[in-house]
């Protein structure tokens, strides 16, 4: 077990448990406030993150920071992480096998960011945490709850770059956590 987040991400920035080690320029562990009460995890970095080493700063974090504004979501006071802290090639989805090796860092992450709320953003984000009988299409926008935890599914930011016609249910789902936020007295 870890103490703070500092020396999981010493750890991290070490790792070679799996191959995506060997073409990463940075590793990308987590931003955001480390008491957050909403937490978001998403699937992996892309260029730009990897570049960075920090989550959702292309294409996809932007249209998030979009949202997020026009929410008066403040992305401060929230905690961003994903699955996989190395970028898989081609920003394809992380196998596995790599998901395996990274989530005991994430797992450590929710026990010390203590979130009461995480949005799982996409299928791999679902998968992995919540597991293989979830579907995002079917999943996402309900509110599931395990160990004591909210959880909200909705679509990547990437899926929407794809298909607009999903900007509304992730919107929508945004809406549905802050609502839930300000139920809770969460800050947000």
């Amino acid at each position: 077990m870890y103490e703070t987040l500092n020396e999981i991400n010493d750890e991290v920035k070490k790792c070679t448990k799996c191959n995506l080690c060997k073409n990463r320029t940075n590793t990308v562990f987590g931003v955001g406030n480390e008491n957050a009460d909403i937490m978001l995890i998403g699937e992996g970095p892309g260029a730009d993150e990897d570049r960075e080493g920090e989550p959702f700063v292309g294409k996809a974090g932007k249209l998030m920071n979009q949202a997020f504004q026009g929410l008066g979501i403040s992305r401060e006071k929230i905690y961003i992480a994903n699955i996989v802290k190395c970028r898989p090639p081609n920003n394809r989805n992380p196998e596995k096998e790599e998901a395996t090796a990274c989530l005991n860092y994430l797992r450590n992450q929710v026990v010390l960011v203590k979130p009461k709320i995480i949005v799982l953003l996409g299928s791999v984000a679902l998968k992995n945490i919540l597991g293989d009988n979830y579907g995002i299409t079917a999943s996402r926008g309900k509110w599931i709850e395990k160990r004591g935890i909210l959880y909200m599914p909705t679509f990547h930011p990437a899926a929407l770059l794809r298909d607009d016609s999903k900007k509304i249910d992730f919107w929508n789902d945004l809406e549905l956590v802050k609502a839930k936020s300000k139920e809770k007295n969460l800050l947000m």
